[in-house]
């Protein structure tokens, strides 16, 4: 007897991954009449949509001009990003948040989160990949994925052949879906980095970014009691054109700094040089400490204390005995010094928390390698969208634009067979 020959199921496209990018892209390009098929190795859809924002889900952020991708993307071509953002923006995604009913709110420097739970946004997903009729296997895992280029003629005119934990699929083509390395203990894994080695793309090495930074356990000793408490900075980073400022708030841990203030500017922090921290933004240190040596009979701590939370204040005075006094009996210079220090905390992290507690993957699919338009590769047919290319946003919202993005220019060019 001849052996039956295994079944095949065939699409038009399949999008590998079932996070942001992979859901909306899905979604856009079942409703566009194509046959795809969405899957994804985990059970759950879209966990990193389901902690991100506090369980609230920061969906985009009004503030993003994609004219100017750099003000807002990292990356070694930050510019990469204009045509994918300028057509489908974030007010696109508004009306498709409010066409679901979904009640939201603007936090601060137009970032939008939901009212209710990020449940809402995937329960949204969810639904318009059943509007474009998507088939969803989960969970599945692929195991090969081949160019049927030379056999094309043999298999009819699918481009690509994958075998997964559910059986062989023929596609057209293949979107990679799959993001980055951080946040592992949600299912984060290399699976772009080797499929786009597998065809010959370059890549950008990734590293953790929007992360906390730490420092010499021994050096931090003295900081380390402050654990818990946040303020508002000005951080900085870098030298000449290439330096980075942020104005938001840090905390303080065990280990070192985070807060949205250090996860901002440790996507441009490069290893073995220092971050400046401006501890008290929009107030002149110095010149306020000298004009209360003239009036008040406070300890020097005390007076200080008027412009950084008192913790900070009684730590940073312990570090000189000429700041332990009461402020009439200091030298103007040591009031100088205590002013400019705090107005110009320099330090050097020794490194970051890693992908634990990193919330984005800088480095991805190398753009040269990309169409800004489509998204497709230069092998024909497969496509990277999402947290899997060398672009990642600031924290606010703007990296979830960027998978709404790029996954809709994607899904905007795949083709039926």
């Amino acid at each position: 007897m001849t052996p039956a020959r295994e079944s095949v199921a065939a699409f038009d496209a399949v999008v590998i991954g079932a996070g942001a990018a992979g859901l909306f892209c899905a979604a856009v390009a079942g409703q566009r009449g194509l046959r795809v098929l969405l899957l994804d190795h985990s059970e759950r859809v879209a966990e990193k949509i389901r902690i991100s924002g506090g369980g609230r889900c920061n969906f985009t952020n009004r503030l993003l001009d994609p004219r100017s991708p750099q003000q807002h993307f990292v990356g070694a071509n930050p510019a990469f990003a204009r045509s994918a953002l300028a057509r489908y923006t974030p007010q696109h995604f508004i009306a498709l948040v409010e066409r679901h009913g979904i009640a939201y709110h603007e936090k601060h420097k137009g970032q939008l989160f939901c009212d209710r739970s990020a449940e809402d946004i995937i329960a949204m997903l969810l639904a318009e990949c059943a509007a474009g009729g998507v088939a969803r296997w989960q969970p599945c895992s692929v195991k090969n994925i081949e160019f049927l280029a030379e056999r094309r003629r043999e298999m009819g005119e699918y481009r690509y052949q994958l075998q997964s934990t559910r059986g062989s699929i023929q596609t057209h083509s293949v979107v990679v879906a799959t993001g980055g390395l951080s946040v592992p203990k949600i299912g984060a894994s290399d699976f772009g980095w080797r499929v786009a080695q597998q065809f010959g793309l370059r890549t950008v090495e990734p590293r953790p970014g929007l992360v906390p930074l730490s420092f010499d356990p021994e050096a931090w000793a003295p900081w380390a009691e402050l654990a818990g408490l946040s303020l508002p900075v000005e951080i900085s980073t870098g030298q000449g054109r290439a330096r980075q400022r942020f104005e938001e708030d840090l905390l303080f841990t065990h280990r070192g700094l985070s807060g949205p203030a250090v996860l901002q500017i440790s996507s441009y922090w490069q290893p073995g040089t220092p971050i400046s921290i401006d501890l008290a933004p929009g107030v002149d240190l110095p010149r306020l400490l000298l004009e209360a040596k003239t009036r008040s009979k406070k300890r020097i701590a005390n007076e200080l204390a008027a412009s950084v939370p008192a913790r900070l204040a009684d730590t940073w005075v312990a570090r000189d005995p000429a700041w332990q006094r009461p402020i009439a009996e200091a030298s103007d210079r040591a009031l100088r010094s205590l002013g400019e220090a705090l107005k110009h905390w320099e330090l050097t992290p020794t490194g970051t928390e890693g992908w634990r507690k990193a919330e984005v993957t800088l480095g991805g699919v190398d753009t040269r390698d990309l169409s800004q338009q489509t998204l497709e590769s230069r092998q024909p047919g497969l496509y990277f969208i999402g947290e899997a290319v060398d672009i990642a946003g600031w924290l606010g919202g703007y990296n979830l634009q960027w998978a709404w993005a790029s996954a809709h220019a994607c899904a905007s060019a795949l083709e039926p067979i």
